[in-house]
């Protein structure tokens, strides 16, 4: 007979025990909750991805589609990879206050916290459902969670609010900006490089794209909206990697750069975008007339909807109430609650742990932290067992 851990440590040391970096499967954790939850009579519907390497699962707590809450979070972690750990990060470390291991705060610890709390919920027969949602791939661009939205419309399901548990310290987050994310490759033309006048220099033609995505940054910083606290409070344009050239002595023909801008709520998801391409298009005509093979082709990569603040949804009111807070933040990175948002749920961001260990060695939760979320969902199960 299988023996459930009955804490939110002790699940959590289970799920961490999983390694569920983005590249790899996350079977063996989904198996093992289906079956934690299956044996509390849970049934769960999971999602798979095309493969069938990976897969959501989607469970509800109580009876009914309607008025319900979801408590949602991903199973996947970032590598490890050339990371200085001084423990094993597949292996939850307990030291002083914190609980050391990959995915403690980013974002197992607020699923381990539910999870612990699966029993209770059940056996107290909420008067709404309580819904669990566990996704694949957020790490990599939200990706699997869009197949679980659809599934759980499908069915039916229609919740009164949607809890992330993206690590907040527990504080309620009503908004964050938007990912758009491209590749760009910039083909030219080679020639030996004491006759660059016959070849068109790719990496030069990068250059100059580059140099305007930096002035619409610069743009983008002008028009900063304090008023709003966000950190930093306007749209950023970030160049993260670039590629190009064979050799010093060859004009390059091919030269490759990935970048991206994180768009304020409310602000024209479309136009660094559009600009972008309209420079393109205002320099190819002269460098066709040089080398007509010459072209800058730019493909989108990831795409992750801002969550906008909605004052006063059914989401924002129960967590104030859960939280005991009247005040909602906002911040820089991206989460799945925009596309939860975007089909019409009633969406926020609240979970243990904060962001600032996330993605590093030796990344930790505050054992407080956890204590903070048991407490915030406790008093959830009061108010769905009412």
């Amino acid at each position: 007979m299988t023996e459930w851990p009955t804490t939110p440590v002790d699940m959590l040391a289970r799920l961490v025990a999983f390694d569920t970096t983005s590249r790899d499967s996350n079977l063996a954790l989904i198996r093992y909750v289906a079956d934690f939850l299956g044996a509390l009579g849970v049934a769960v519907t999971l999602t798979h991805d095309d493969d069938g390497h990976k897969a959501n699962l989607f469970a509800t707590l109580g009876s009914g589609t309607q008025g319900g809450i979801v408590l949602s979070g991903h199973t996947d972690v970032v590598p490890v990879d050339g990371q200085p750990w001084t423990s094993d990060p597949f292996a939850l470390t307990a030291k002083g206050s914190r609980l050391y291991g990959r995915g403690t705060c980013d974002m197992k610890g607020f699923l381990a916290t539910a999870l612990a709390l699966a029993p209770e919920i059940v056996r107290r027969r909420p008067r709404v459902p309580v819904h669990l949602a566990l996704s694949y791939d957020e790490e990599v661009g939200c990706i699997g969670v869009n197949r679980l939205i659809a599934q759980a419309v499908r069915s039916g399901v229609r919740p009164r609010a949607v809890i992330v548990g993206e690590p907040t310290d527990m504080k309620v987050v009503d908004a964050h900006k938007g990912i758009y994310a491209f590749r760009t490759t910039v083909t030219g033309r080679e020639a030996h490089s004491s006759l660059t006048h016959r070849g068109v220099n790719a990496i030069l033609v990068a250059a100059d794209l580059i140099g305007f995505l930096g002035r619409l940054a610069d743009e983008m910083a002008g028009r900063a909206a304090p008023e709003t606290g966000f950190d930093p409070p306007y749209t950023t344009v970030h160049v993260g990697t670039i590629k190009g050239g064979t050799a010093l002595n060859i004009v390059p023909r091919r030269c490759a750069f990935a970048w991206e801008y994180r768009l304020m709520p409310g602000a024209d998801e479309h136009e660094v975008i559009r600009r972008f391409e309209e420079h393109c298009a205002g320099l190819l005509p002269g460098l066709r007339a040089r080398a007509e093979e010459v072209a800058i082709e730019t493909v989108a990569t990831n795409t992750v909807p801002g969550l906008d603040p909605e004052p006063g949804s059914a989401a924002e009111t129960l967590a104030f109430a859960l939280a005991g807070s009247n005040r909602a933040f906002k911040v820089p990175y991206g989460t799945e609650a925009g596309l939860f948002q975007r089909a019409g749920m009633a969406t926020i961001v609240c979970g243990p742990g904060s962001i600032d260990q996330a993605h590093k060695p030796d990344e930790f939760v505050e054992r407080a932290q956890i204590d903070a979320c048991e407490a915030f969902l406790r008093r959830l199960i009061d108010h769905v067992c009412a």
